[in-house]
């Protein structure tokens, strides 16, 4: 096989210059080794469109994003002084002896845009400024300048709500167990309960009975318990001067804190608050003036909820000549969205509900009016969640950005995102300590003769299948989430389904739906763990197996094998490294001096079973654990997670630095070791992520799933999770209003010969 050293020589040597008389560079990489890397050396040419394949885990994104990309922040950052840097993304140097001819980078990632309840799409990607400059100029009545329509700002904001249509109220009501005191549990809050924190702040002060159930007090006591102030005053007793009432410390703790709370926060405001439409906006968040303002016949608000592919017709209707510049300025934003398959959206669509494949289209549109040229464009697999017709749009854009003179590089799988390649890198052969190493560089034609896992996937067959027959039904009635009107479908019991249809054609309401009328386990996409001490080993559950193994093999205390426990290294308390917050600095996070990022004290290192010790067999593969891990009620559930192809994760690796599909995969893999049959499973794109040769692996899991007496519900766009599906159910037929509708049941032979379907097409395809 020719060497990429050699392909990348050949290729400068036969690659004409191009036409403005500069001789093609390339980035050149020498001794790349983050992660798994083997020492690569590598020439990527510039100005062209790369594509990086490779099975999971081979080391793609060690390469382009960990190097690459890692590199070039690295050093833009540092031309900036260091009270700018600690504002801006952090990026750790690789290890590598040398890179050359990199450019600024933009990662365009799959992360969903999150932001608050004020970031809205039309916010986030500049088209509600335009909106509102439009407004500002041509409205009538005439409010004022653009910053009076902006529900951000206090010039426009509803003064009630404070611009956010809604006010989240304290549910009172849920606080409290009255039937219990405060030492049994009474006040129902987290940290609130017998022996927490913010417990003590009301019992332990002589003010309140503990022990007297809270229905027997009098409702002067409990206001003084829940309200404080004034409520506290008429009680007669003396209160400490800081004392705060239950309610007050609830509000100061979660509703006065920042707009980006964590998920076990989020938990507890759902549990003891509700949110109410505002009385004054009546969810508008504008103030009066700006709420009645119009333009075409129609408010600002009207205009933002509509759909993007609507709203983009109706302003060209504004025909003003001092207003020209703005509503062409508006178009080419909003016909861009539309172009990149999102016209379905509005622009008063909360980013917090936007997918991750959708948060990274509306990041690409956001750079495609740039000016700037020479720049470096890093994407992570972007075809996700996109169905196959809508593919085109994304390659096409991904090509615009090339032939401004930038230099793109992508992470994917999907083959059509493949063949428009300038050139592909394949990293690999396997995943983990058997991958990092560049097994193919060159077009896509020699890619599908390659002697690579991604050339011989190209090749393969597809694989027959006869549906099975369904046990029964789940009936879906009366759908009516987002775009879907009254819709009753039933779901076939004990077979796997496969949801089918543009984005936005109302896949995800329905499941939603589904989930609703029946009780399911969703298998998603979201982190399994917030923090870097949950691993494998501890999310398999087979970590309490282990350390009584080397507790009995060695007669100690199984709580030293912890390194949340009595074992863990006392300098870097069990995480293996440290970090120093340098102030306005770049913080610090180096390798522990003291156990050498092993975690563990020397004296636990010491005791090993099998001539490993604890430390080694948390450096351990999946696969390679299940090989010399012959352990009850361990081999077992490595298998399960070997079997969906997570067998090169190490089991002491953080699971927070896993991506979105890994996650979920993990995810099956629990529920096949603890699934008894009979559950209606649902799965969103369980695709993402992988590599073809491995959806074969994918469809024998969820396999095992049903054969075991369970229902499958998946929502995929992958051509052989469809054909390889028992039954079809097709939405659409576009995306939004244009969808919704239930275009097909049945078998994915019988959907292929349709002549009304996009997915039908993309089968025969």
């Amino acid at each position: 096989m020719t060497t990429a050293r050699e392909k990348t020589t050949a290729r400068e040597t036969t690659t004409a210059p191009p036409a403005n008389g500069h001789r093609q560079r390339a980035i050149t990489i020498r001794a790349a080794r983050t992660n798994n890397l083997r020492g690569i050396d590598i020439d990527v040419p510039r100005n062209s469109l790369v594509v990086f394949a490779g099975v999971s885990g081979s080391g793609k994104s060690s390469l382009v994003f960990d190097t690459i990309a890692a590199e070039a922040g690295y050093q833009v950052n540092e031309t900036y002084p260091p009270f700018v840097r600690n504002r801006l993304p952090r990026w750790s140097r690789p290890e590598v002896d040398a890179i050359d001819g990199l450019s600024p980078v933009v990662v365009i990632d799959q992360k969903r845009l999150g932001g608050n309840a004020r970031s809205t799409v039309g916010t986030i990607t500049d088209t509600y400024s335009y909106l509102r400059l439009l407004f500002s100029r041509v409205s009538e009545p005439y409010v004022g300048e653009s910053n009076h329509f902006s529900f951000n700002d206090p010039a426009g904001m509803c003064q009630t709500c404070s611009g956010l249509g809604e006010r989240v109220t304290t549910d009172v009501n849920t606080f409290l167990d009255l039937d219990k005191s405060l030492e049994q549990g009474a006040i129902l809050l987290p940290g609130f309960g017998n022996g927490q924190y913010w417990y003590r702040q009301y019992a332990d002060i002589g003010a309140f009975d503990a022990q007297t159930p809270l229905r027997e007090w009098t409702p002067a006591q409990r206001d003084a318990l829940l309200y404080g102030g004034e409520a506290a005053a008429r009680l007669g007793r003396k209160l400490p001067r800081d004392y705060q009432g239950v309610v007050q410390r609830f509000e100061r703790i979660y509703l006065l804190t920042s707009d980006n709370p964590s998920e076990r926060k989020q938990e507890v405001l759902q549990r003891f608050t509700h949110a109410q439409t505002c009385p004054d906006c009546g969810g508008e968040r504008l103030k009066e003036q700006a709420r009645t303002a119009r333009v075409l016949g129609r408010t600002i608000v009207e205009m933002s909820r509509m759909e993007i592919e609507d709203l983009v017709e109706l302003v060209a209707g504004v025909r003003e000549p001092k207003v020209a510049p703005v509503v062409a300025a508006l178009r080419e934003r909003l016909t861009a969205l539309t172009d990149i398959g999102l016209g379905y959206l509005s622009l008063a669509r909360p980013t917090t509900t936007v997918s991750g494949g959708e948060s990274q289209r509306i990041k690409t549109i956001r750079h495609l009016g740039s000016s700037l040229t020479e720049m470096l464009y890093v994407f992570d697999e972007p075809t996700v969640g996109l169905h196959p017709h809508d593919v085109r749009s994304m390659t096409a854009l991904l090509k615009r950005l090339r032939d401004k003179g930038n230099t793109v590089l992508v992470v994917e799988h999907d083959p059509d995102v493949l063949c428009i390649a300038d050139e592909i890198v394949e990293i690999g052969p396997g995943a983990g300590a058997s991958g990092g190493r560049v097994v193919f560089q060159g077009g896509f034609a020699e890619l599908r003769k390659a002697d690579t896992p991604t050339g011989h996937a190209l090749r393969r067959r597809r694989r027959s299948h006869t549906p099975r027959r369904a046990t029964g039904k789940l009936r879906i009635e009366n759908a009516s989430r987002n775009n879907l009107d009254g819709v009753g479908v039933d779901i076939p019991a004990g077979v796997l389904t496969v949801l089918t249809g543009v984005a936005g054609a109302g896949k995800s309401s329905l499941v939603a739906e589904l989930a609703d009328q029946h009780p399911a386990t969703i298998v998603d996409q979201r982190p399994v763990a917030a923090n870097r001490r949950s691993t494998p080993i501890t999310y398999t559950g087979i970590a309490t197996a282990v350390r009584k193994l080397f507790a009995a093999e060695n007669g100690v205390s199984p709580a030293l094998f912890s390194a949340n426990s009595a074992g863990a290294c006392p300098t870097c308390k069990g995480i293996g490294a440290v970090y120093t917050d340098l102030a306005f600095m770049d913080g610090q996070e180096v390798l522990c001096e003291t156990c050498g990022g092993r975690r563990f004290t020397p004296e636990v290192l010491g005791y090993t079973v099998g001539g490993l010790s604890i430390a080694d067999i948390d450096d351990l593969t999946i696969d390679e654990a299940a090989q010399r891990l012959r352990i009850p009620g361990v081999t077992r559930p490595l298998r399960h997670v070997a079997e969906v192809g997570l067998g090169y994760l190490r089991l002491g690796q953080p699971l927070s630095t896993l991506s979105g599909g890994e996650c979920q995969r993990l995810r099956i893999a629990r529920e096949l070791a603890g699934h008894g049959g009979h559950t209606l499973y649902i799965l969103d794109e369980p695709t993402t992520g992988l590599h073809l040769s491995d959806i074969d692996t994918l469809l024998e899991v969820l396999g095992t799933l049903v054969e075991t007496g369970n229902t499958v519900v998946v929502i995929e766009h992958n051509v052989d999770v469809i054909r390889r599906a028992d039954w079809v159910i097709d939405l659409g037929p576009g995306p939004g209003r244009h969808g919704g509708h239930i275009l097909f049941e049945g078998t994915p032979a019988d959907l292929a010969v349709r002549t009304d379907s996009k997915t039908a097409l993309a089968l025969r395809g």
